[in-house]
């Protein structure tokens, strides 16, 4: 099975909420999609999707690199960690990659809320991806 076709729902589903910019290209057997959509929500709606294909993100087949638009409604939170850091991750997990931290005591800004244990957040240096809600606080 074509890359493509397996995950062919995903891709059907990011063009049809508005992905812009999208790209969708195959190279040494995984899939590479990139692009913007207009919200956190549509940001997680495509994680989940992902998700009901590959549980748990387990077949390394597909690099999903869509980021949510800057203009996309938002909250501010403040890293209420112990004293370090906090990790923003690619995807809803402490499987997923780290992308990068977000600073004790520093405010990000939400994008959405993936579940109850995850948000969806950009820090101040543009990083975006999930975190713990555990360590974020409504400010």
């Amino acid at each position: 099975m074509a890359l493509q076709d397996k995950y062919a729902e995903l891709i059907n589903t990011a063009n049809a909420s508005g992905a812009t910019n999208l790209q969708v290209r195959e190279q040494n057997n995984v899939l590479y999609i990139d692009g913007q959509v207009p919200s956190g929500e549509v940001k997680d709606k495509l994680w989940n999707v992902y998700n009901t294909i590959d549980p748990d993100f387990r077949a390394g087949d597909l690099v999903l690199d869509v980021s949510v638009s800057p203009a996309a409604a938002s909250t501010q939170l403040k890293v209420t960690t112990q004293s370090s850091n906090l990790n923003v991750r690619k995807g809803p997990g402490t499987d997923q990659p780290i992308l990068g931290k977000a600073a004790h005591g520093a405010t990000v800004t939400l994008l959405s809320k993936y579940n109850d244990a995850w948000y969806l957040i950009r820090n101040s240096d543009g990083i975006e991806g999930y975190c713990s809600s555990e360590f974020l606080t409504a400010i």
